[in-house]
């Protein structure tokens, strides 16, 4: 029979899951995160937890739930995300269904079975009698530019973290960064039937393109040991003005992933040297990258205390020597790791991560309160 915690888990990620908190920055006019922060505060009042809501950016709450003693023994903070991405063609994406051991819903898996695990987690950690604290951070913004855990990280300081992505119950310790690059090509409007008083300034950009995906083969031949090599992919284009016009502008965005050892300023050098390459053959060509969005690689040192923990204690909890390895997404990991917590990610499987169909494992998301349930009270003393 299942013990009650197991129970709550699931029912809290029933509750969650009902909720609507599509991120309003990434749909506007989103239900936003005001909702299912509410949720989170009251359910950890009803708990006997502390909760403090934080608003720095007015209509963007997150939560914090504290269990435990401040002031006293280690702190262990728990990180999860309140918003979702946009419902797109989902049919009832809000009304959670179980069909065997899967929850579907959006958010089921990326990643409120993960917050909810957290949240019991921090409550029987509390109830095993903890002499440290256990810190739940419930943020808002995650999936467009982490709003909700840098104004967190101002209001709290924690010993060490876990994030609680989903993970398919992997020990993650290292996870790629990304810059978003935006490549403007510039021409020269004409008459359709007057080519040759204009520039096209989508068919300059064709050789950009042939640059960036032989750039992205060269990238393939640098591997790091668990997270693979790095990668970029043309996102998004967007240039003409209508059919019988040369176009003026063309303008191109990148996303380049980058592994831990690479920085912002090196994705930088590498598109400034291709636009250079471009210019050299085509000395026409008009052309000017700029980095739009950045978000720094993670990776966290084997020898680290909670690395340590966590791969006991899970490997203890799932009967079988816990897997550790490089997660492909990024996640607030990153943020936390760079305010000086040692960080690792560790979360439920399942399937349909910004998907149409989404749904999370709920052996998985027990195990997983289980496993958090056991670190934080080992690590909390």
């Amino acid at each position: 029979m299942p013990v009650s915690s197991d129970l709550d888990v699931i029912d809290l990620l029933e509750r969650l899951v009902a909720i609507d908190s599509v991120n309003a920055t990434l749909v506007p006019g989103a239900a936003g995160e005001r909702e299912v922060a509410e949720c989170v505060a009251t359910w950890a009042g009803r708990a006997a937890l502390a909760a403090e809501v934080v608003e720095d950016t007015p209509g963007r709450p997150s939560v914090i739930v504290r269990g435990g003693q401040a002031g006293e023994g280690r702190k262990l903070l728990l990180c999860g995300h309140l918003d979702t991405i946009g419902i797109g063609g989902m049919t009832d994406p809000l009304t959670p269904r179980i069909d065997g051991d899967r929850l579907y819903g959006r958010g089921a898996y990326d990643m409120k079975g993960g917050l909810a695990a957290a949240l019991v987690a921090c409550r029987e950690a509390v109830a095993a009698g903890i002499t440290g604290e256990v810190i739940v951070a419930a943020v808002a913004d995650e999936e467009h530019s982490s709003i909700g855990i840098q104004q967190v990280l101002q209001h709290v300081s924690a010993d060490a973290a876990i994030v609680t992505e989903p993970t398919e119950l992997v020990i993650g310790t290292a996870h790629k960064g990304f810059v978003w690059t935006e490549i403007q090509v510039l021409g020269k409007a004409a008459h359709g039937s007057r080519p040759h008083l204009g520039v096209d300034a989508i068919l300059k950009t064709g050789p950009v393109l042939v640059a960036l995906d032989e750039l992205d083969r060269r990238l393939r031949d640098r591997e790091h040991p668990t997270l693979g090599p790095g990668s970029l992919h043309a996102s998004l284009i967007t240039g003409g003005l209508e059919e019988s016009t040369i176009p003026d502008r063309c303008v191109l965005t990148v996303e380049r992933r980058i592994l831990p050892g690479e920085s912002t300023a090196d994705v930088e050098g590498d598109i400034a040297e291709l636009l250079a390459g471009c210019h050299t053959a085509d000395r026409e060509l008009v052309a000017s990258g700029r980095t739009t969005l950045a978000r720094q690689p993670f990776e966290i040192g084997p020898s680290e205390l909670i690395v340590d923990i966590v791969t006991d204690v899970a490997s203890r909890v799932l009967g079988a020597r816990a897997a550790v390895g490089g997660m492909s997404y990024w996640a607030d990991s990153a943020f936390i790791s760079a305010a000086g917590i040692p960080t690792v990610l560790f979360g439920p499987g399942g399937d349909g991560a910004h998907a149409e169909i989404e749904w999370v494992s709920l052996s998985d998301t027990v195990a997983c309160t289980r496993v958090l349930s056991a670190v934080a009270t080992a690590f909390c003393r």
